[in-house]
């Protein structure tokens, strides 16, 4: 692990942070929010089929939200708690957006988006990340994060043809982490154990997610993410508001919210990457719909314009599942392009095929039971 260089002096030495409320957001100041019953409730399975017949089926619980905590509607249960995982990417940094560390660090809409990307291990990525560290004096040494295959095809294959392996650089929450460390440097925390609970870093982001979401800290489950840092576990109902919210502040004269949406919907490919679902999306809609992956099933989107938020939860965790359950819930509220393009409709429904290349079923969203034919219900 590198030593950190003392490369800020005079007004851009490390400091505390100043006007509280400022930096805490439009939220502040809200209590818990309790939600009143759903103003829809509708049953909402991924099945998969094999001829006509469901083979099987994946649960799937949702929420979507407005800015107001309005439950516009209920899949399943819409309050089943579970972890956030890397949606809640946005709320980690948005302690070093609202302190004025952007400006500090030099850094810009690139840097931003990365910290909010569950990236593809892309060579622009890693560059990306590297150079993060390196204008804090810090390196891939100083990432809590282990290494990994990059998540993307392109960035898999890049690799291997270079006959390098895997670093810490490469994993896909490498941009937080390097977002992690550059707030402890700013604040004159030490780099080290950055990740921990009762670190600076990690008690502001746990207060961040709180405030967002309308949960009060202490009602928030906290363990450890796959990438090393805390992870916060809540109601599907809450994540969705805090999306939600995100969105009408960007709208509404949040500059912080406003530059992190923009962050992200800018440069798509740097929060997923060449073929990562939320790329897709992003690209798709022309900067109106903001969607973040989470591991194990869960995803959390919004419809900036709109200030509506969506969190939902695959209950076996398969990926199979939660794209066309994203894809579903946006043409539902009509936020998605028509017709839909090529890279998006292969996700909408997906095709199952025997080992000739030959399609014996799709995975789509269905109400179908277990043996039913499954398209009238779809």
């Amino acid at each position: 692990m590198s030593e950190t260089r003392s490369i800020f002096f005079g007004a851009g030495a490390p400091q505390t942070d100043h006007n509280r409320a400022s930096a805490l957001g439009p939220y502040a100041s809200t209590a818990p929010v309790v939600f009143a019953p759903p103003l829809r409730e509708r049953r909402f399975d991924v099945v998969v089929t094999r001829g006509s017949t469901v083979e099987s089926r994946h649960r799937v619980h949702a929420a979507v939200v407005d800015a107001e905590a309005t439950l516009l509607e209920a899949a399943r249960d819409p309050h089943t708690e579970t972890w956030w995982r890397s949606c809640a990417k946005p709320f980690q940094v948005m302690p070093l957006v609202r302190t004025g560390g952007l400006e500090r660090l030099g850094w810009g809409p690139s840097q931003l988006a990365l910290a909010c990307a569950s990236h593809g291990g892309e060579p622009e990525h890693v560059a990306l990340a590297e150079s993060m560290l390196a204008g804090i004096g810090l390196e891939a040494g100083d990432l809590a994060c282990g290494a990994h295959e990059p998540l993307s095809s392109r960035g898999a294959r890049l690799l291997r043809d270079s006959g390098e392996r895997p670093t810490r650089l490469h994993n896909n929450c490498s941009g937080k982490h390097a977002a992690m460390l550059a707030r402890a440097v700013l604040l004159g925390e030490p780099p080290s154990g950055y990740e921990q609970p009762s670190h600076a870093v990690q008690r502001a982001a746990h207060e961040a997610v709180a405030i967002w979401s309308g949960t009060s800290p202490d009602r928030i489950g906290l363990a450890v993410d796959g990438c090393g840092v805390p992870v916060f576990s809540l109601p599907l109902s809450n994540m969705a508001l805090s999306y939600a919210r995100l969105a009408h502040a960007s709208t509404h004269g949040d500059e912080p919210s406003r530059r992190i949406l923009q962050a992200m919907t800018s440069h798509p490919v740097l929060v997923g990457g060449s073929d990562r679902f939320d790329t897709r999306i992003m690209e798709a809609v022309g900067g109106n719909v903001v969607c973040k992956v989470g591991a194990e099933g869960v995803h959390t989107f919004a419809i900036i314009d709109r200030g509506i938020g969506f969190a939902l939860k695959v209950e076996d965790g398969s990926q199979r599942a939660q794209f066309v359950a994203v894809l579903a819930m946006l043409a539902e509220y009509d936020a998605l392009p028509s017709p839909l393009p090529e890279r998006l409709r292969e996700a909408a429904v997906r095709v199952v095929r025997n080992t000739r290349g030959e399609q014996v079923g799709e995975v789509f969203v269905s109400a179908a039971p277990l043996g039913a034919s499954a398209r009238a219900d779809a």
